[in-house]
């Protein structure tokens, strides 16, 4: 987990050989990719919903760039609200959305990187993806890639979610994507109004299951060169329709370097 210095002239260069090789593999990995959109009338059953708050008080960080977060999120949804996931078809993230630049209208917004944060085009995002990998666990979809968060850059301020239960995104070498085993479409509704960014997935036929998703094993430790590690493994409860337990299944671990000192109290604790 300890950082590895790496120079702007090797973050670059690493940026443009991992981005071309995304865009070969979408061209010639042989998966199927969802593309196709619209409100059909086919999907009339809500799987699972949630809805997370698009202002957040965080330290340090200014108000114009969470509302310009909000302003990069009603873009992104435009390209991804509406998208049916066909059996054997899978979701990209990036694939769907696209480079996000200022010629699509999108603004300078907050982006975490290498533990701190800074401004970039399309900042935000990862609010998204964060949302669609956590309404994704309550589904049978399978989450084929996602990308932890390496760094814990802010307490746990009304966190409703377990630690490391969300996704990082970067264009586009950083994804999320959904692949459906199933033999049912599933499409993506999302929104945005003034205070919440909300998504759901629906399909064609009731949900035969509900799911629990729950940490195990969570830990703060302080490593031997001097900065404390956050860790856990994150599962899920399977339940039937008469709320019997039928499976327990291991999702991912998490470590991330925090950023904040783990044993100081919150405002007003």
């Amino acid at each position: 987990m300890k950082p590895i210095p790496r120079s702007r002239l090797r973050i670059w260069l690493g940026a443009r050989y991992y981005t071309w090789r995304r865009r070969m593999n979408w061209w010639f990995g042989g998966r199927r990719y969802a593309a196709l959109r619209g409100n059909e009338p086919g999907q009339p059953y809500p799987v699972f919903r949630h809805q997370t708050p698009v202002y957040r008080s965080l330290k340090n960080v200014d108000m114009w760039m969470q509302r310009n977060k909000a302003h990069n999120l009603s873009i992104a949804l435009r390209q991804l609200s509406g998208i049916v996931v066909r059996p054997g078809e899978t979701l990209s993230y990036w694939k769907q959305i696209g480079k996000p630049t200022r010629r699509k209208g999108y603004r300078e917004g907050m982006v975490l990187f290498y533990g701190t944060f800074r401004s970039g085009v399309g900042g935000g995002l990862c609010q998204l993806s964060n949302l669609i990998y956590w309404i994704t666990l309550h589904t049978p979809l399978q989450v084929v890639e996602r990308h932890r968060h390496s760094y814990d850059v802010f307490p746990d301020s009304s966190r409703t979610q377990p630690f490391g239960s969300g996704a990082t995104c970067a264009y586009n070498y950083i994804d999320l994507q959904i692949y459906n085993p199933t033999d049912r479409p599933y499409q993506l509704h999302l929104e945005l109004d003034d205070a919440f960014l909300s998504g759901e997935w629906r399909t064609d036929r009731a949900p035969l299951h509900r799911y629990e998703v729950y940490e195990r094993d969570h830990s703060i430790t302080l490593e031997t060169w001097g900065r404390y590690v956050r860790h856990n493994t994150i599962y899920r409860k399977v339940y039937d329709l008469q709320g019997t337990c039928i499976g327990d299944e291991y999702i991912t671990e998490n470590h991330a370097i925090m950023m904040y000192e783990p044993l100081l109290k919150e405002a007003g604790g």
